[in-house]
């Protein structure tokens, strides 16, 4: 009874809009005073200590500054400016260079939402100039920047790996192809859109433009290559890889492009502490939780309940799916997984589905969460940049969810989509 009385709690404290963070909290400490008494009060300051002071945490604020860092440097721009000397003669070439632009942005600071604050008031403008429809516009540029947590590196990804006890290099590697398989696909939904509308090319290819394109993004090009380069090589852990993000960003910005100066890193590091902020009380908030429904056995009770009725490791898959998708469109990324993973983990292993496999469903779960209303936290910061109305942007935006929703079908049920890298290389 009190675990249901627990997870109502919560609910009741969101819908009332108390943060998630203090809604999680609150209702650990009241179940742990309802069933261990004050007693269970000393231990509480380090459960929260100890749940945010996990090693590969500290990838999230370093990559979150990185892409802060990119976004106040001129880095952002040379890689639009790249892609659109790269696939300029393409019609429909601004819908083109959006997704790209992503997928490039995407192998540098793992957050949706940095990418959203990069490309948006550049690439959103620009395609309304030259005749886009605005919702089309904002539905392209926030779909593909949900590309972000699925192309690694992927803060997301750190956050379950570390949930559910599993090799953060090894999600980053899973992550690959089916990143590119759903950049690809909204490539080709861009150009059926073009062809259908005729909507324009924007230059005629040019060898000498795509040269010198490419030589003023060169630096802002090997970011990539160095981060992971690094991590898939085993020269670096994940969380030494943010930390050189975040020097090559800060090199790159202020000895190559000479276009950082204190203002803008002070600008950026304001808005990289706010964001890890908000993560890392969510993170040291949800240990209180957790500590909870591990005394209680709740996780192991759930899937306990649930392999009663079926054993299927692909029925089991289905149901975490439609759940995981309901519980993206009202929990933010991060607060699904660290109120999700450690509930589902005994059920899925359980059953014998790899961690690693599940963690890319995850993801790509929570990908499509960042697209559909009522939360939707990547689409309403598009909007907002955009100037265009949700519901208009969400009617534009259903093609591209669907893209992502084959992507997820094609994932969940061929599990090397995401493994064979994985098994090639790391076991």
């Amino acid at each position: 009874m009190i675990d249901i009385l627990v997870f109502v709690c919560v609910i009741a404290l969101v819908l009332i809009n108390v943060p998630i963070a203090v809604a999680l909290g609150i209702a650990a400490v009241l179940a742990m005073l309802a069933t261990q008494g004050s007693a269970s009060l000393p231990n509480l300051a380090i459960a929260m200590y100890n749940g945010a002071t996990s090693f590969p945490l500290i990838a999230i604020p370093l990559f979150i500054l990185a892409g802060a860092i990119m976004n106040t440097s001129g880095i952002s721009r040379r890689l639009i400016d790249f892609a659109t000397a790269l696939f300029g003669s393409i019609r429909g070439a601004l819908a083109q260079v959006n997704v790209v632009t992503s997928m490039f942005f995407a192998e540098i600071s793992g957050s949706a939402v940095a990418d959203v604050a990069a490309t948006g008031p550049i690439l959103i403008p620009a395609m309304k100039k030259r005749g886009y429809p605005g919702p089309f516009a904002a539905a392209v540029t926030s779909s593909s920047a949900s590309l972000a947590i699925i192309i690694p590196p992927s803060i997301p990804m750190i956050l379950y790996a570390v949930m559910a006890g599993t090799s953060v290099v090894q999600m980053f590697v899973a992550g690959i192809v089916p990143g590119l398989l759903a950049g690809l696909s909204m490539m080709a939904l861009c150009y059926y859109y073009a062809v259908r509308f005729n909507w324009p090319v924007e230059e005629a290819f040019q060898l000498r433009r795509l040269w010198t394109a490419f030589k003023n993004a060169g630096w802002a090009l090997t970011m990539p290559l160095i981060i992971l380069g690094g991590i898939f090589g085993g020269v670096v852990t994940a969380t030494e890889g943010a930390a050189l993000a975040v020097v090559a960003a800060l090199f790159i910005g202020i000895v190559i492009y000479r276009e950082l100066d204190w203002r803008h890193l002070r600008s950026a590091i304001i808005d990289g502490g706010v964001q890890t902020g908000v993560v890392m009380l969510l993170v040291a908030s949800s240990a209180l939780l957790g500590l909870y429904l591990t005394e209680a056995q709740v996780p192991q009770r759930i899937a306990a309940a649930l392999l009663a009725i079926t054993d299927n490791q692909w029925a089991v898959l289905a149901l975490l799916n439609v759940f995981l998708l309901v519980v993206g469109m009202f929990l933010h990324s991060a607060a699904a997984i660290i109120l999700v993973v450690p509930i589902v983990m005994p059920l899925v292993n359980a059953v014998g589905i790899d961690p690693v496999h599940f963690g890319i469903v995850v993801t790509l779960n929570l990908a499509i969460g960042q697209q559909t209303p009522p939360v939707a936290s990547v689409l309403m910061i598009t909007c907002s940049i955009a100037k265009e109305s949700v519901w208009d942007v969400t009617r534009a935006n259903i093609p591209f969810i669907l893209v992502l929703l084959t992507t997820l079908l094609l994932v969940t049920y061929v599990p090397a989509t995401t493994l064979t890298l994985v098994d090639i290389f790391y076991r």
